[in-house]
């Protein structure tokens, strides 16, 4: 019974996989756009434990700066209240003294510890962004390869595929149209200069030659 759950089982991976496979033939870029969205959503959750990470190692610094200045305070007091000839108080700050010394001394361990997560987590978000980065890159190459294709594709088409005579003929049809086309354009211009070097010659003409000529 387990055998054949196993075969099942890998039935159906294999056919999963062969969606997967077809699925990306069809759009490579489509699959490959929401790889880069589920990679940044990870990079995004890594820059946001980065950012925790130095948060805390601030407050360790903070909790670390507190004991030092406590346990230096307490030392102090100690001397004072021991000059003083105050035994119990001497001895309640001594107590105290030692117990801030021990905590910065443990949280001086923290520190180096947090730190230590700290460098490492930044520099694993760093080349996290670096991937990210390369891969934005990589879809752009596919992207010109793709298009590339398509135009390639495109143009076999219209060249080769179906009636290659009504292609062909599609195209001189075009040319002849564009052949059409700079023939008008350049009689117009041909009769606007011309009929605009009369017309100047004509201003220039002194009245009664003109006159002369319209009466003959």
């Amino acid at each position: 019974m387990s055998n054949l759950f196993t075969r099942i089982k890998n039935t159906i991976s294999a056919d999963f996989h062969e969606v997967l496979d077809k699925k990306e033939q069809k759009n490579p870029i489509a699959l490959l756009n929401q790889y880069l969205r589920d990679c940044e959503k990870e990079v995004e959750k890594v820059r946001k434990l980065v950012e925790r990470q130095s948060l805390l190692k601030e407050e360790f610094v903070r909790e670390y700066n507190q004991a030092e200045s406590l346990a230096s305070k307490r030392k102090y007091q100690a001397d004072i209240a021991s000059q003083a000839g105050e035994s119990e108080l001497s001895d309640f700050a001594t107590k105290e003294h030692h117990q801030y010394e021990e905590r910065a001394s443990q949280l001086k361990l923290s520190i180096e510890k947090v730190s230590g997560d700290l460098t490492s987590l930044e520099q694993k978000y760093e080349s996290m962004k670096h991937k990210v980065k390369d891969m934005y890159i990589k879809r752009m190459e596919l992207m010109g390869r793709e298009n590339m294709a398509r135009a390639n594709h495109r143009i076999n088409h219209v060249m080769d595929s179906g009636n290659p005579d009504q292609s062909f003929t599609k195209v001189k049809e075009m040319e002849n149209y564009l052949d059409h086309l700079e023939q008008r354009v350049n009689t117009s211009y041909h009769r606007n200069t011309i009929d605009a070097r009369i017309a100047q010659l004509e201003k220039e003409l002194p009245n009664e030659e003109k006159t002369h000529s319209h009466s003959s």
